[in-house]
């Protein structure tokens, strides 16, 4: 079994930052591609920003160049670096983990945090 606990979620004004971490434990042995997805009321859930084990990064055209995806190895942890917010962010965002366990590959989900940028 593997859990996601995501954190740094919040109300900011636009224009200013949030972090969002998200930490993996349980039974793995390696841990592929991590990624954020967001969801915004009324709307389905969207890549954000996504990183493979090797570091290769991709985002969604409406966060680039504010948005950076980095990831620690040695703490199983995922970051999303959120800076020059906007209203239109404003989204539950969840964190996602492809990994490897003793006996198959599992695609798990953090719970969600709650991202409210006002105007």
């Amino acid at each position: 079994q593997v859990q996601l606990v995501e954190s740094g979620g919040g109300l900011v004004q636009a224009g200013g930052s949030l972090r969002l971490s998200c930490a993996v434990s349980g039974r793995i042995f390696s841990i592929n591609a991590m990624g954020w997805y967001r969801q915004a009321p009324g709307k389905e859930r969207e890549l954000v920003a996504a990183i493979t084990s090797g570091g290769s990064t991709n985002y969604a055209d409406s966060v680039k160049g504010r948005f950076t995806i980095s990831r620690d190895n040695a703490k199983n942890t995922v970051y999303l670096q959120m800076n020059s917010l906007k209203p239109d962010d404003t989204a539950v965002y969840y964190c996602n983990a492809d990994s490897t366990g003793p006996y198959s590959r599992i695609n798990s989900w953090g719970q969600g945090t709650q991202v409210t940028v006002s105007s």
